[in-house]
């Protein structure tokens, strides 16, 4: 099974793959780079046969998945290459049905599965992320207005162009709902003079981002509480949410966008960023699902924007950042390459691939798989924001942290 998948997939590269009975299988046209590998186990080769996408991340996980030459990226580059073009693809009635049922069993984020989804990822380790984020812990796309901004550099841009859209004033109230470890809300009351709510479901986020606060003096600016957006009360001038509508879940579309609705101001403004997918609705690739993010769904923007539509906000603009999440995950894999010794003692070696594969798979999802980010920004009133997006970029130039943003972009 497994030689005539490879036989069908691999056509352009060079792989070879060495048995547990020691034979070695060639494949592909022999040209650069050269990729070698060691299946030390018969059960490895036939899950990897029956479900490339879990099968490959259990091997090399679980230490089945040896390599002789080359490592893990190396392969997945060489297998995105070879994939086949389906950019054409379309489900019949029947089979969208059942993706649509499955995607609701799979994300019945209520709140205490969305806790214990958050715990599972979030609440394993703040040092664990200090190793390969960058010093102020952003956990999402950065933005690379030039491509050879450094991660520092453009999660500074990524910040600088998220305030641009949200045309803050000094004295507004902000909510961020999923704000991590306080890097966005602090930077926003640091340096717009904005009132900011900070709104998370980890304790260990929680914890963090209050003693950064109290480090930085801006306790009073600058506030984080442990709730669910489902439960807060109040209104706020603007809202931002980075990186977590990835784990709202698509039963919950429609009561995410009517909170930020109920949550915003008249005259508000909302700006929501999270991974999209190139492709219409489908499922969540089962060894992530399973590993890293229990509850967690990338989502299309012909969902994302009907579950809108059901509100009554505007959708006032949309941009697609393409591979400035590659180049993110890219940096990230680096940093924790680096890291390696520091997280085995930490946890174990086992941790340690399972984590390469998750941030490489995750790369070649932007670089090859038709995955992308989507900034959407939200009003309630069709006059909330000015007619062209010129004020935007005189933000981008002129605003509180345009110095940063421009010296790297120059």
């Amino acid at each position: 099974m497994l030689q005539g998948f490879l036989k069908r997939l691999i056509r352009v590269g060079d792989l070879s793959v060495r048995l547990p009975n020691g034979k070695v299988l060639a494949y592909g046209d022999g040209t650069a780079p050269k990729v070698s590998v060691h299946l030390t186990s018969w059960a490895a080769a036939r899950a990897i046969a029956a479900d490339p996408q879990g099968g490959l991340g259990d091997a090399y996980m679980n230490g089945q998945l040896e390599f002789e030459e080359g490592d893990i990226w190396d392969l997945l580059d060489l297998g995105g290459r070879n994939l086949p073009d389906r950019s054409d693809e379309r489900h019949g009635l029947l089979q969208m049905a059942m993706l649509a049922a499955r995607r609701r069993l799979q994300q019945w984020n209520d709140r205490a599965a969305s806790k214990s989804n958050v715990a599972h990822h979030y609440d394993i380790s703040n040092d664990l992320y200090r190793r390969f984020l960058d010093a102020d812990m952003q956990y999402s796309c950065a933005y690379y207005a030039r491509p050879d901004m450094t991660l520092e550099e453009a999660q500074a841009a990524k910040k600088t162009h998220i305030a641009a859209k949200l045309r803050l004033e000094p004295g507004l109230k902000v909510l961020d709902i999923g704000c991590g470890w306080g890097g966005m809300a602090l930077e926003l009351a640091r340096s717009y003079g904005v009132e900011v709510l900070g709104i998370t479901l980890s304790e260990e986020q929680l914890a963090l981002a209050r003693q950064r606060a109290k480090a930085a003096g801006l306790e009073d600016r600058a506030r984080f509480q442990l709730i669910d957006y489902r439960d807060l009360e109040g209104q706020f001038d603007r809202i931002v949410s980075v990186g977590m509508f990835e784990h709202v879940g698509v039963p919950n579309y429609r009561t995410y966008f009517s909170s930020i609705r109920d949550l915003l101001t008249p005259d508000g403004v909302a700006l929501v960023h999270t991974i999209g997918r190139r492709s219409p609705p489908s499922l969540t690739n089962v060894w992530i699902r399973k590993n890293i993010f229990p509850g967690g769904y990338i989502p299309s923007l012909s969902e994302t924007s009907a579950a809108i539509e059901q509100t009554g906000l505007f959708i006032t603009d949309i941009e697609f950042l393409r591979l400035h999440y590659a180049h993110t995950l890219k940096a990230w894999r680096e940093r924790f390459r680096a890291e390696w010794q520091a997280v085995a003692q930490m946890y174990d070696e086992r941790f340690c691939r399972m984590w390469e594969y998750y941030l490489a798979s995750s790369e070649l999802g932007f670089r090859a798989l038709g995955d992308m980010n989507m900034q959407i920004q939200l009003t309630r009133r069709v006059d909330a924001l000015p007619l062209t997006r010129d004020y935007m970029f005189e933000a981008e130039r002129n605003g509180p942290l345009a110095a940063g943003f421009q010296s790297a972009a120059e």
